[in-house]
């Protein structure tokens, strides 16, 4: 299997999702620019945190032209396996390939520190590797990660169980308290509905090796690994 990591002028956790597929989860792996427009052959694609283009206009509104994201949603379309994380999750939403927006954090202020996250659903291919009610510590750092849509479409996820992971305290529960940028019903990662395109604001690339604080990320990257194998 191969993986393919984008690289947009801006990206600036391309290098972390890089090291942690090639070093700790031992596959190929290999950089795609955002001017490319084939993806080589890869198995699975990461779209990481950053500020593409500057964020210019919005986070991810320029992203979403570039050459490589045509062949993404191609890709994705195919049931191709693409993660987006931070800045990621906020070009998937602009490229249409997840629901919704990532609006400025509540408080207005830029936030990076650990948080807790509760899965929500073990039936992805990002996910499978975990236990339902599983709380992970993953940190965030983002300026604009308070997920919003509207009231049909979050029922639409909810009903179809597609909120993947939710802010949380350390006993699991879904407060206000644990909510560190405003979002949507405590949302830190959706997934499309054919469950193949995951977007998430926590970094796993950042805590998929104890030495950072925390191992809990590379669980992520370890149920793509199995799903990738399995098929």
């Amino acid at each position: 299997m191969k993986f393919g990591v984008l690289v947009f002028p801006g990206s600036n956790c391309d290098h972390d999702a890089y090291h942690v597929i090639g070093a700790i989860a031992k596959q190929p792996v290999t950089f795609l620019w955002h001017e490319s427009h084939e993806l080589e052959n890869c198995d699975a694609i990461i779209v990481p945190g950053g500020f593409a283009y500057g964020d210019y206009l919005r986070t991810g509104a320029i992203a979403k032209f570039a050459p490589v994201m045509q062949e993404v949603k191609r890709f994705a379309e195919s049931g191709g396996l693409v993660l987006g994380i931070c800045n990621g999750f906020q070009i998937l939403c602009e490229s249409g390939l997840l629901p919704g927006a990532l609006l400025r954090n509540a408080g207005l202020k830029y936030i990076c520190k650990q948080v807790l996250l509760r899965v929500e659903s073990t039936e992805t291919p990002f996910t499978n590797e975990c236990t339902k009610g599983d709380v992970l510590k993953i940190p965030i750092g983002h300026m604009e990660g308070n997920y919003f849509c509207d009231a049909e479409m979050l029922a639409t996820l909810k009903r179809q169980e597609r909120i993947v992971f939710r802010y949380c305290d350390e006993q699991g529960k879904i407060t206000p308290e644990a909510n560190p940028n405003g979002s949507l019903d405590n949302i830190a990662g959706i997934c499309n509905e054919g469950r193949n395109v995951l977007g998430m604001m926590p970094h796993p690339d950042r805590s998929s090796e104890a030495l950072l604080g925390s191992s809990d990320g590379f669980t992520i990257f370890r149920s793509m690994v199995a799903s990738l194998v399995a098929k």
